[in-house]
């Protein structure tokens, strides 16, 4: 278990939110041993390992199995590429980029849903992304954090299936498969068990005919469980943070909408566990505009940006999200995704109590003290990011 205690003090204030040649030379020698001939039993395997490193390795077979594959808006053959070898459908990102660059109609795929199957050659998979029969009718694909009343109107538009359904079904989580773990936290407060945010994992949903507003969210909760026992997710919070599962995954809905890159989302997800958790953050609470925003979202309002908020949505008592609200936020904010749940596991000891956005590819820069802090959103500022 880590000790979130820090000597050091930060100044109470208000924050805003808002990475060779011997690559080169094992190759070579692996080629020429392939080019004359001399790879036996065990030179083939030493090709196998190492030099499909730095080949397009490829399966050779049509592939097995099926897999729901999303290609969005603006992906290239790079990112469909990734998404395909993530997915397994592919073995390597690379081997698709060079089937597409072979193939002058890779650039007619269209955005949508597709059905794969998994380990497949690349030039098949392009083939069945460039064949419009192979695109899901019903598929309905939630982004990494949306909120739950995000999710129940896309469902409701896909489906006809009133947005109320949804929250009816919604009332109870523990009867749509979410299991006991997730109903208790460590800090004393309650879970709201009529509180499904958090448990929609973002995905592509393909529906069946017939589905019901309960269906659907069990299939969601499901996905959910699923995810979070791949990650190994409840007994990493507790071994390595000593919280409860529900409170990691707070932290990490929060991480999803504070952080734009993946690589701040670990610590991100470190600095509110300073705040809630450490001791040494004055008011041991987390001062988030984000969590105001999402209260007003709740009352059917719209967020505002930080200058706009007034003191009594900033603090309001009746507000359990309000800004001072004492140590870890009363439930999640949105539905993360699986790079902020991995950020909110994989947050490193460090210091820091603030961050900040700091240039317009969403770079964070982190601060120990309130000055510290001040003078990265003076960067800020100077880079043209509007926190000023």
């Amino acid at each position: 278990m880590e000790d979130l205690k820090y000597e050091d003090n930060p100044d109470p204030g208000r924050w805003r939110h808002r990475k060779k040649s011997a690559g080169r030379t094992a190759l070579v020698f692996v080629m020429v041993l392939v080019l004359f001939g001399v790879l036996g039993g065990g030179g083939w395997f030493a090709y196998d390992r190492y030099g499909s490193k730095f080949l397009a390795a490829d399966w050779d077979g049509p592939g097995s199995g099926e897999v729901v594959v999303e290609v969005k808006p603006g992906d290239g053959g790079s990112a469909i590429g990734a998404t395909l070898e993530s997915k397994g459908v592919v073995k390597s990102a690379q081997a698709f980029v060079n089937a597409a660059k072979d193939n002058s109609d890779s650039q007619n795929i269209q955005v949508g849903s597709y059905k794969l199957r998994k380990e497949m050659k690349a030039t098949d998979a392009l083939a069945m992304l460039l064949d419009r029969k192979n695109m899901t009718i019903n598929g309905v694909t939630i982004p990494e954090g949306w909120t739950k009343m995000q999710v129940f109107d896309a469902f409701a538009k896909a489906t006809g299936i009133e947005y109320e359904e949804f929250e009816k079904a919604a009332k109870d989580i523990s009867k749509l498969g979410v299991g006991a773990e997730w109903l208790k936290r460590k800090d004393g407060k309650k879970v709201d068990k009529s509180n499904i945010e958090g448990f929609l994992y973002p995905a592509t949903y393909e529906l069946q005919d017939g589905w019901t507003a309960t269906d659907i969210l069990k299939a969601m909760v499901k996905n959910f469980n699923a995810e979070m026992k791949k990650l190994n997710f409840a007994e990493t919070a507790e071994e390595k943070f000593n919280i409860s599962p529900y409170e990691a995954l707070v932290a990490a809905s929060i991480t999803q909408v504070e952080a734009l890159l993946p690589e701040d989302m670990g610590p991100v997800s470190r600095v509110l566990y300073n705040r809630a958790y450490s001791g040494n953050f004055p008011c041991g609470c987390l001062q988030l505009d984000s969590t105001v925003n999402y209260w007003l979202r709740l009352q059917g309002k719209e967020g505002k940006s930080s200058e706009k908020l007034t003191i009594d949505e900033m603090h309001g008592e009746d507000n359990p999200y309000r800004y001072n609200a004492p140590g870890m936020s009363i439930g999640p904010i949105s539905n993360p995704g699986e790079i902020a749940l991995k950020g909110a596991l994989d947050a490193k000891k460090s210091p820091y109590f603030f961050f900040v956005t700091v240039n317009e590819k969403g770079a964070m820069a982190y601060g120990k003290t309130f000055d510290e802090h001040n003078k990265n959103i003076q960067e800020a500022c100077r880079n043209g990011i509007p926190i000023c």
